[in-house]
């Protein structure tokens, strides 16, 4: 999450809502997001039903959720999911906005 907070203004800018989906009970989640004033939503779900929608999968070994990244574009529709095979394996920021910019490329020519 500290490299979404280091970028946060660029995702502003590309008009993206960063939404984190998070395990943790809802008062642990509250005291993590204000403990580190992160400036996305956040989302606990401590029952796992976002995580069984989106397909994010559990590994108990590698103690519990692998991480997931999935951009949704304005009509609804699933653009990107990137599922991680371990705790390192997520995008980087650069990857993330790159497609955003062409996301909002389309958007705009569909618009015309």
């Amino acid at each position: 999450m500290a490299q979404l907070r280091r970028d946060y203004d660029e995702f502003v800018k590309r008009e993206t809502v960063i939404l984190v989906v998070g395990p943790e009970k809802k008062k642990l989640f509250e005291d993590y997001w204000a403990n580190h004033l992160l400036p996305f939503i956040g989302l606990p779900d401590p029952k796992h039903h976002v995580l069984k929608l989106y397909g994010q999968e559990v590994r108990l070994f590698k103690l519990g959720r692998m991480p997931a990244q999935v951009i949704i574009n304005r009509q609804g529709f699933v653009r990107l999911a990137h599922y991680g095979h371990s705790m390192s394996d997520i995008p980087r920021n650069s990857e993330i906005l790159a497609l955003l910019d062409q996301l909002n490329r389309e958007a705009l020519v569909e618009e015309q």
